[in-house]
Protein backbone atom coordinates (compact mmCIF):
# COMPACT_ATOMS: atom_id res chain seq x y z
CA UNK A 1 0.00 0.00 0.00
CA UNK A 2 1.41 3.75 -1.21
CA UNK A 3 1.39 6.35 1.60
CA UNK A 4 -1.15 8.20 -0.35
CA UNK A 5 -2.83 5.21 0.05
CA UNK A 6 -2.22 4.89 3.69
CA UNK A 7 -2.97 8.86 4.76
CA UNK A 8 -6.39 8.03 3.13
CA UNK A 9 -6.94 5.29 5.37
CA UNK A 10 -5.49 6.81 7.87
CA UNK A 11 -8.01 9.88 7.49
CA UNK A 12 -10.92 7.45 7.57
CA UNK A 13 -9.74 5.69 10.75
CA UNK A 14 -9.32 8.51 12.57
CA UNK A 15 -10.99 11.53 11.31
CA UNK A 16 -7.67 13.54 11.60
CA UNK A 17 -6.62 15.96 8.73
CA UNK A 18 -4.70 14.85 6.00
CA UNK A 19 -1.33 16.90 7.31
CA UNK A 20 -1.33 15.51 10.19
CA UNK A 21 -1.99 11.92 9.02
CA UNK A 22 0.72 12.25 6.59
CA UNK A 23 3.10 13.41 9.11
CA UNK A 24 2.61 10.42 11.22
CA UNK A 25 2.44 8.00 8.44
CA UNK A 26 5.63 9.20 8.20
CA UNK A 27 6.65 8.99 12.14
CA UNK A 28 5.59 5.44 12.03
CA UNK A 29 7.47 4.00 8.87
CA UNK A 30 4.06 3.14 7.05
CA UNK A 31 2.27 1.08 9.97
CA UNK A 32 -0.94 2.42 10.10
CA UNK A 33 -1.90 1.19 13.65
CA UNK A 34 1.61 2.89 15.22
CA UNK A 35 0.34 6.00 13.50
CA UNK A 36 -3.15 5.92 14.93
CA UNK A 37 -1.19 5.95 18.09
CA UNK A 38 0.91 8.77 17.40
CA UNK A 39 -2.48 10.95 16.18
CA UNK A 40 -4.04 9.89 19.58
CA UNK A 41 -1.15 10.45 22.24
CA UNK A 42 -1.39 13.95 20.39
CA UNK A 43 -4.87 14.36 21.20
CA UNK A 44 -5.61 14.44 17.31
CA UNK A 45 -7.10 11.24 17.56
CA UNK A 46 -10.20 9.51 20.13
CA UNK A 47 -9.18 5.88 17.99
CA UNK A 48 -10.47 3.01 19.49
CA UNK A 49 -9.28 -0.31 19.99
CA UNK A 50 -11.29 -1.04 16.69
CA UNK A 51 -9.64 1.14 14.85
CA UNK A 52 -6.30 -0.70 15.00
CA UNK A 53 -7.30 -4.39 13.98
CA UNK A 54 -6.35 -5.90 10.60
CA UNK A 55 -9.02 -6.33 8.16
CA UNK A 56 -10.24 -9.67 6.63
CA UNK A 57 -12.61 -11.37 4.56
CA UNK A 58 -14.32 -14.20 5.21
CA UNK A 59 -17.50 -15.58 7.21
CA UNK A 60 -18.26 -17.13 10.91
CA UNK A 61 -20.49 -19.96 11.37
CA UNK A 62 -22.22 -21.35 14.54
CA UNK A 63 -23.48 -24.84 14.75
CA UNK A 64 -24.94 -26.84 18.15
CA UNK A 65 -27.87 -26.46 20.06
CA UNK A 66 -29.10 -24.88 23.35
CA UNK A 67 -26.59 -27.17 25.41
CA UNK A 68 -24.11 -27.22 23.31
CA UNK A 69 -23.00 -24.25 20.88
CA UNK A 70 -19.86 -23.65 18.73
CA UNK A 71 -18.56 -20.53 16.58
CA UNK A 72 -15.62 -20.83 14.43
CA UNK A 73 -14.36 -18.30 11.87
CA UNK A 74 -12.93 -18.88 8.03
CA UNK A 75 -11.14 -16.20 6.25
CA UNK A 76 -10.21 -15.89 2.93
CA UNK A 77 -8.77 -12.59 0.70
CA UNK A 78 -11.67 -11.44 -0.88
CA UNK A 79 -15.80 -11.00 0.03
CA UNK A 80 -16.25 -12.48 -3.66
CA UNK A 81 -14.53 -16.21 -2.28
CA UNK A 82 -16.94 -15.77 1.03
CA UNK A 83 -19.81 -16.09 -0.91
CA UNK A 84 -18.47 -18.25 -3.37
CA UNK A 85 -21.04 -21.69 -3.22
CA UNK A 86 -17.89 -24.04 -2.26
CA UNK A 87 -16.01 -22.12 0.42
CA UNK A 88 -20.04 -21.78 2.09
CA UNK A 89 -20.50 -26.06 1.66
CA UNK A 90 -16.84 -26.14 2.92
CA UNK A 91 -17.29 -23.69 6.29
CA UNK A 92 -21.07 -25.28 6.98
CA UNK A 93 -19.94 -29.09 6.92
CA UNK A 94 -16.61 -27.70 9.06
CA UNK A 95 -18.60 -25.96 11.55
CA UNK A 96 -20.74 -28.81 11.97
CA UNK A 97 -17.22 -31.05 12.50
CA UNK A 98 -15.93 -28.07 15.27
CA UNK A 99 -19.02 -28.48 17.23
CA UNK A 100 -18.07 -32.09 17.46
CA UNK A 101 -14.71 -31.59 18.10
CA UNK A 102 -15.14 -28.87 21.00
CA UNK A 103 -13.19 -26.64 19.08
CA UNK A 104 -9.51 -28.47 19.68
CA UNK A 105 -7.87 -27.26 16.28
CA UNK A 106 -5.85 -30.31 15.86
CA UNK A 107 -8.35 -33.05 16.48
CA UNK A 108 -10.29 -30.87 14.09
CA UNK A 109 -7.88 -30.38 10.76
CA UNK A 110 -7.08 -34.05 10.81
CA UNK A 111 -11.05 -34.60 11.16
CA UNK A 112 -12.36 -36.66 8.17
CA UNK A 113 -15.24 -34.72 6.20
CA UNK A 114 -17.66 -36.52 4.09
CA UNK A 115 -15.64 -37.06 0.67
CA UNK A 116 -13.53 -39.00 3.24
CA UNK A 117 -10.69 -36.52 3.36
CA UNK A 118 -9.23 -34.77 6.07
CA UNK A 119 -10.21 -31.15 6.96
CA UNK A 120 -6.50 -30.17 6.00
CA UNK A 121 -6.48 -31.91 2.50
CA UNK A 122 -10.12 -30.32 1.89
CA UNK A 123 -8.25 -26.69 2.67
CA UNK A 124 -5.24 -27.34 0.18
CA UNK A 125 -7.59 -28.49 -2.38
CA UNK A 126 -9.84 -25.81 -2.20
CA UNK A 127 -7.73 -22.97 -1.82
CA UNK A 128 -5.94 -25.10 -5.00
CA UNK A 129 -9.70 -24.74 -6.53
CA UNK A 130 -10.53 -21.37 -5.91
CA UNK A 131 -6.93 -19.79 -6.00
CA UNK A 132 -7.25 -17.37 -2.53
CA UNK A 133 -5.66 -18.11 0.51
CA UNK A 134 -8.02 -19.49 3.53
CA UNK A 135 -6.92 -19.66 6.69
CA UNK A 136 -9.37 -21.50 9.49
CA UNK A 137 -9.29 -18.68 12.65
CA UNK A 138 -10.66 -18.31 15.72
CA UNK A 139 -13.40 -20.93 17.50
CA UNK A 140 -15.25 -21.42 20.66
CA UNK A 141 -16.97 -24.42 21.92
CA UNK A 142 -19.25 -23.80 24.49
CA UNK A 143 -21.63 -26.24 26.83
CA UNK A 144 -24.04 -25.56 29.05
CA UNK A 145 -25.99 -28.62 31.02
CA UNK A 146 -27.20 -26.13 33.74
CA UNK A 147 -29.42 -23.09 31.65
CA UNK A 148 -29.25 -22.53 28.22
CA UNK A 149 -27.18 -20.97 25.27
CA UNK A 150 -28.02 -18.32 22.22
CA UNK A 151 -26.69 -16.89 19.72
CA UNK A 152 -26.51 -14.12 17.37
CA UNK A 153 -25.86 -13.55 13.37
CA UNK A 154 -25.41 -10.12 11.95
CA UNK A 155 -24.82 -9.76 8.21
CA UNK A 156 -26.12 -13.31 7.13
CA UNK A 157 -24.24 -14.70 4.42
CA UNK A 158 -26.51 -17.75 3.82
CA UNK A 159 -28.35 -19.81 6.92
CA UNK A 160 -25.90 -20.36 9.98
CA UNK A 161 -23.05 -18.07 8.11
CA UNK A 162 -22.53 -14.53 9.04
CA UNK A 163 -19.92 -11.83 9.17
CA UNK A 164 -20.48 -10.85 13.09
CA UNK A 165 -21.67 -13.75 14.94
CA UNK A 166 -22.08 -14.11 19.49
CA UNK A 167 -22.29 -17.12 21.45
CA UNK A 168 -23.60 -16.37 24.88
CA UNK A 169 -24.69 -19.06 27.56
CA UNK A 170 -26.56 -18.46 30.26
CA UNK A 171 -26.84 -20.50 34.36
CA UNK A 172 -30.34 -20.79 35.44
CA UNK A 173 -32.74 -23.69 36.78
CA UNK A 174 -35.32 -21.60 34.90
CA UNK A 175 -35.85 -22.49 31.16
CA UNK A 176 -38.26 -20.15 30.46
CA UNK A 177 -39.32 -17.91 27.48
CA UNK A 178 -38.43 -14.68 29.25
CA UNK A 179 -35.20 -16.23 29.63
CA UNK A 180 -34.81 -17.20 26.46
CA UNK A 181 -35.44 -13.65 25.23
CA UNK A 182 -33.19 -12.37 27.50
CA UNK A 183 -30.49 -14.69 26.30
CA UNK A 184 -31.53 -13.54 22.41
CA UNK A 185 -31.25 -9.96 23.38
CA UNK A 186 -28.14 -10.05 25.50
CA UNK A 187 -26.31 -11.68 22.80
CA UNK A 188 -27.55 -8.49 20.34
CA UNK A 189 -26.54 -6.30 22.75
CA UNK A 190 -22.81 -7.95 22.77
CA UNK A 191 -22.60 -7.84 19.04
CA UNK A 192 -22.95 -4.04 18.93
CA UNK A 193 -20.90 -3.22 22.09
CA UNK A 194 -18.47 -5.90 21.74
CA UNK A 195 -17.79 -5.62 25.92
CA UNK A 196 -14.35 -7.00 26.27
CA UNK A 197 -14.93 -9.32 29.84
CA UNK A 198 -17.73 -10.08 31.81
CA UNK A 199 -16.58 -7.56 34.66
CA UNK A 200 -13.93 -5.00 34.58
CA UNK A 201 -11.61 -6.95 36.99
CA UNK A 202 -11.41 -9.48 34.23
CA UNK A 203 -10.42 -7.19 31.34
CA UNK A 204 -7.15 -8.42 30.05
CA UNK A 205 -4.26 -6.69 32.18
CA UNK A 206 -1.93 -5.75 29.47
CA UNK A 207 -5.42 -4.03 27.50
CA UNK A 208 -5.71 -2.17 30.75
CA UNK A 209 -1.83 -1.15 30.65
CA UNK A 210 -2.03 0.12 27.20
CA UNK A 211 -5.13 1.91 27.68
CA UNK A 212 -3.47 3.68 30.92
CA UNK A 213 -0.08 4.29 28.73
CA UNK A 214 -2.06 5.89 25.85
CA UNK A 215 -4.15 7.80 28.08
CA UNK A 216 -0.63 9.17 30.18
CA UNK A 217 0.78 10.12 26.89
CA UNK A 218 -1.84 12.04 25.49
CA UNK A 219 -2.82 13.85 28.85
CA UNK A 220 1.08 15.08 29.22
CA UNK A 221 0.82 16.47 25.89
CA UNK A 222 -2.10 18.30 27.22
CA UNK A 223 -0.03 20.75 29.42
CA UNK A 224 -2.30 20.34 32.06
CA UNK A 225 -0.56 20.39 36.18
CA UNK A 226 0.26 16.51 37.43
CA UNK A 227 -2.20 16.17 39.81
CA UNK A 228 -5.63 17.03 37.75
CA UNK A 229 -3.75 15.29 34.64
CA UNK A 230 -3.50 12.00 37.24
CA UNK A 231 -7.52 12.35 38.09
CA UNK A 232 -8.27 13.35 34.47
CA UNK A 233 -6.72 9.65 34.11
CA UNK A 234 -8.35 7.86 36.65
CA UNK A 235 -11.54 9.19 35.06
CA UNK A 236 -10.79 7.99 32.00
CA UNK A 237 -9.63 4.59 32.83
CA UNK A 238 -12.92 4.18 35.26
CA UNK A 239 -14.86 4.95 32.05
CA UNK A 240 -12.77 2.67 30.43
CA UNK A 241 -13.48 -0.12 32.00
CA UNK A 242 -17.02 0.29 32.62
CA UNK A 243 -17.79 0.67 29.36
CA UNK A 244 -16.10 -2.16 28.27
CA UNK A 245 -17.32 -4.75 31.10
CA UNK A 246 -20.89 -6.20 29.92
CA UNK A 247 -22.18 -5.98 32.93
CA UNK A 248 -21.71 -2.38 33.70
CA UNK A 249 -22.36 -1.24 29.92
CA UNK A 250 -25.44 0.77 29.37
CA UNK A 251 -28.28 -1.85 27.62
CA UNK A 252 -28.53 -1.15 24.16
CA UNK A 253 -32.22 -1.59 24.12
CA UNK A 254 -32.90 0.79 27.10
CA UNK A 255 -29.63 2.91 27.45
CA UNK A 256 -30.62 3.93 30.65
CA UNK A 257 -29.81 0.81 32.18
CA UNK A 258 -26.96 -1.49 32.40
CA UNK A 259 -26.96 -4.70 31.38
CA UNK A 260 -26.69 -5.84 35.52
CA UNK A 261 -29.92 -3.90 35.81
CA UNK A 262 -31.76 -5.70 33.29
CA UNK A 263 -30.60 -8.69 34.58
CA UNK A 264 -31.91 -7.52 38.28
CA UNK A 265 -35.59 -6.45 37.07
CA UNK A 266 -36.03 -10.60 35.40
CA UNK A 267 -36.61 -11.67 39.24
CA UNK A 268 -34.85 -14.94 38.49
CA UNK A 269 -32.99 -15.44 41.23
CA UNK A 270 -30.20 -18.38 40.22
CA UNK A 271 -29.92 -16.44 36.83
CA UNK A 272 -25.95 -15.62 35.86
CA UNK A 273 -24.39 -14.43 32.47
CA UNK A 274 -22.11 -17.50 32.03
CA UNK A 275 -20.08 -16.30 29.29
CA UNK A 276 -20.04 -15.08 26.03
CA UNK A 277 -17.73 -14.91 22.89
CA UNK A 278 -18.12 -12.78 19.85
CA UNK A 279 -16.31 -13.05 16.28
CA UNK A 280 -16.41 -9.98 13.61
CA UNK A 281 -14.67 -10.79 10.59
CA UNK A 282 -12.31 -7.56 10.10
CA UNK A 283 -11.54 -7.31 13.88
Amino acid sequence: MSDIENVKKLREVTGAGFKDCNLAIKEANGDIDKAIEILRVKGISKASKKMSRDAKEGVVVVSGNETKTSIIEVNCETDFVAKNEDFINFVKELSELNNQKNSNPEELKNSKMKNGQTVDENLVALIAKIGEKITIGKSKTIENSNGVNNHYLHTVVQDNVAKLAVLVSLETSVNSEEVKTFSKQLSMHIAASNPLALESNLIDQAIIDKEQELVKEELKNSGKPEEIANKISLGKMNKFKEENALLTQAWVMEPKKKVKDILKELSVADLKIKEFYRIKIGE
